[in-house]
């Protein structure tokens, strides 16, 4: 009875105690490189941004003689005027309109798309749409440009605006349904059965329910889909051609000269319209890294 109790009696979990104790040191352990790497990235990333502002404050007559990275003894905002007179205001319009004109069509079709894709359970065609819509991400956009560019000129759209919120909004449609359709497909199925059970439409589940639920989604899709767009390049550059129908980026072309770059004036301009995009991502910074990891993890 003695030898029983003894065995019986015997520290079975002092070996884990002993293991989760050396663990302990190991937990509190900084992580000394990948500190340093962080540093290291944030001097990257910050270096340009800082010479940027910097450069957009000195005049074009002393940028070449001074230290680029020393800031200006006598700083002007010269620069800023010359951009704003140079119709900023036009291109920043246009930029606004090709912007909200791709973005809010792009999300409703994507996510009246999604919702179909997860939700038709009475026809199985829709369920097969969604390979339809994944194929959209494998293609890219340089690869679509002369087709995309014989179009617009025979549906008589070159140099319109409307010329670049169709490919804009086209092109933002596969990421939309893809994040949209992990959301939806998270919703209680028990909801919509009991929506249905009421008399409910699918139109009004769709808006009643299936929007209000997975409005973060469609927050992180519009932001991510805007700041895509109005820092697009290549479709202004292609589809269009008088100076009226310009773009925020495609813009900067007016600070160049024959024979040389405004580069202070250029700078000013990247400034004024990075503006738009840093407040766009400070109203919208957590619903878009939530909901795009949300969708992706799901």
């Amino acid at each position: 009875m003695t030898t029983t109790l003894t065995k019986r009696q015997r520290p079975r979990k002092a070996p884990h105690r002993e293991r989760r104790d050396s663990s302990r040191p190991a937990a509190r352990r900084r992580n000394w490189f990948g500190g340093l790497a962080g540093w290291l990235w944030l001097v990257v990333v910050a270096v340009p941004l800082y010479w940027t502002v910097i450069t957009s404050l000195k005049m074009q007559s002393n940028y070449y003689s001074s230290n680029p990275l020393v800031p200006p003894g006598d700083p002007t905002l010269d620069n800023y005027q010359l951009v704003i007179e140079s119709d900023f205001v036009r291109y920043f319009v246009n930029s606004v309109v090709v912007t909200v004109g791709a973005v809010v069509p792009a999300v409703v079709f994507s996510f009246m798309a999604a919702y179909a894709i997860v939700r038709g359970w009475r026809m199985q065609i829709l369920r097969r749409m969604n390979g339809l819509f994944l194929m959209g991400l494998a293609i890219p956009l340089q690869a679509t440009v002369i087709p995309l560019d014989l179009i617009i000129i025979k549906l008589h759209l070159y140099d319109s605006l409307l010329a670049l919120v169709l490919p804009s909004a086209a092109f933002a449609i596969p990421l939309s349904v893809l994040i949209l359709a992990n959301f939806i497909r998270d919703v209680p199925k028990e909801l919509f059965d009991s929506m249905r059970v009421d008399g409910a439409t699918e139109w009004t589940t769709l808006w009643r329910l299936a929007a209000p639920l997975t409005r973060p989604a469609i927050l992180t899709v519009s932001i991510f889909n805007a700041l895509t767009i109005w820092n697009g390049f290549l479709l202004p550059l292609v589809l269009t051609q008088s100076p009226e129908r310009r773009t925020l980026p495609l813009a900067l072309w007016t600070f160049q000269g024959q024979y040389g770059v405004n580069v202070p004036a250029v700078l000013a301009a990247v400034v004024l319209t990075t503006l738009p995009i840093l407040v766009l991502y400070a109203f919208g910074r957590r619903q878009l890294l939530s909901g795009l990891t949300a969708g992706f993890s799901r």
